[in-house]
């Protein structure tokens, strides 16, 4: 009943929508989460072994899953988009009237109300396997993978919080302006590989994902200046990509590989610019296309509906993941028992998919109203020094609880300092009032 009245609203939302709407970007945003989704569902290899539970990662059991995060790493398209909506939404605001401090304070409720009810389980759940003397480790690692996603949060935060100075280059200097951050994110590269200053890759994540949120305000403007043609785009960050992997040792794999002493993506690097260049690309190819197709009435209510939750539904799939393993270790493994890769293990994962789905949206079903919440709440302005400050400490926060896990030798131990920034950053931006 609930998905009946869900796909109803949404109907109703997907008839009212203006023409004026790029329903593409929607369409997409809807469609990396759910590649993301799905890429991670299948990237743990869960099994059980001698009674054991065991959590394994795709690509450290086949070397051709690293090229397959050519096609599977679309968080560069996320991120694309957001560049893209946050600049149109800047841009309403601006034709409103609308202040950059109410602005702010109604984008971010949006993004960190969803957040509270994650952590609070994950919280729980320690305490809990504290109590039932539960290996510790096991938890940290299951949490750790569970909360993942509030490390690209952590990064999406401080992007819409620069949302105006993303506009403010694209006015000034225009494309130069992705060149310029992009030269600095090589800058950084070439001096952390040849001078053996590992650390200041660090900074890539602030070159790296300005940059590829760039080319979300460069789609937004591109009727307003000479485009460069989108194969362009497409074939030379390939090129580009290639050139990396081949002649430059950089990892092939697009994702983490755990226990790989290098990573395309934590801290990213410039191959992973480039497959963002990649994707953009292919998405100017599609933007035109697309439009025609998006205006069927099914396929545009799908979106909406998936967009009306898509926080909720990309912050809780790998805890659907955890839950999912967990029970199905309890039942004798289910789905956990068949050597990885093999063809037993191929043939069972169209049922292990359609498993983790129905949890999903039992968690969704439940937890969504969180974030309907968060967009219903009116808010009041928020000083531009206190959004600042609370948004570095929140994502300071989120990353070091998505970087450790939660729960260690006693429950919450290491984690202390952490989810006291996420608390004391969340209460700075508690600001209900009228709009």
């Amino acid at each position: 009943m609930k998905i009946q009245t869900a796909w109803a609203k949404a109907s109703r939302k997907a008839k009212h929508t203006p023409e004026s709407r790029n329903r593409f970007v929607d369409f997409m945003r809807a469609t990396s989460i759910g590649l993301v989704i799905i890429g991670h569902w299948l990237a743990a290899v869960s099994i059980v072994e001698d009674g054991q539970l065991v959590l394994g990662h795709i690509t450290n059991l086949a070397d051709w899953s690293h090229w397959a995060t050519w096609l599977f790493q679309v968080m560069p398209v996320f991120f694309i988009v957001g560049g893209y909506a946050n600049t149109t939404s800047w841009q309403s605001a601006g034709r409103k009237g609308q202040s950059y401090e109410l602005w702010i304070a109604i984008r971010l409720q949006r993004l960190i109300k969803p957040i509270a009810p994650l952590l609070f389980i994950w919280c729980v759940t320690a305490i809990i396997a504290y109590q039932f003397d539960i290996n510790p480790q096991l938890i940290q690692e299951t949490s750790r993978i569970a909360l993942q996603p509030l490390w690209f949060l952590a990064v999406y935060l401080i992007l819409v919080l620069m949302t105006p100075i993303s506009c403010a280059l694209w006015r000034r200097y225009g494309i130069k302006a992705f060149w310029g951050l992009a030269c600095a994110a090589m800058v950084v590269d070439i001096a952390a590989f040849t001078g053996d200053t590992p650390l200041i890759r660090w900074i890539n994540y602030a070159f790296v994902w300005l940059a590829v949120f760039q080319l979300g305000v460069i789609w937004r403007h591109r009727d307003q200046s000479r485009p460069t043609p989108a194969i362009y785009w497409a074939m030379g960050g390939l090129t580009f990509m290639i050139i990396l992997v081949t002649l430059v040792s950089y990892p092939i794999s697009m994702i983490s590989v755990p226990g790989a002493e290098i990573s395309n993506s934590r801290p990213p690097t410039i191959a992973l610019l480039a497959l963002a260049a990649t994707q953009f690309g292919l998405l100017l190819m599609l933007d035109g296309p697309a439009h025609s197709w998006l205006h069927k009435l099914g396929l545009w209510t799908a979106t909406v509906l998936m967009n009306s939750t898509i926080m909720t539904i990309f912050l809780w799939h790998l805890t659907a993941l955890a839950i999912v393993v967990s029970l199905s270790f309890v039942i004798g493994g289910y789905g956990m028992n068949s050597p990885p890769l093999s063809s037993d293990w191929w043939l069972s994962r169209p049922a292990w998919l359609a498993v983790l789905v129905i949890a999903l949206l039992i968690l969704v079903s439940i937890f969504a109203r969180f974030e309907q919440k968060a967009k219903r709440e009116a808010v009041r302005p928020l000083p531009v020094w206190r959004a600042i400050v609370a948004t570095v400490l929140l994502c300071n926060g989120l990353a070091l609880v998505a970087l450790t896990g939660i729960g260690t030798e006693a429950p919450l131990n290491k984690q202390l300092f952490a989810l006291l920034l996420i608390l004391l950053g969340s209460g700075m931006l508690q600001v209900r009032g009228n709009r």
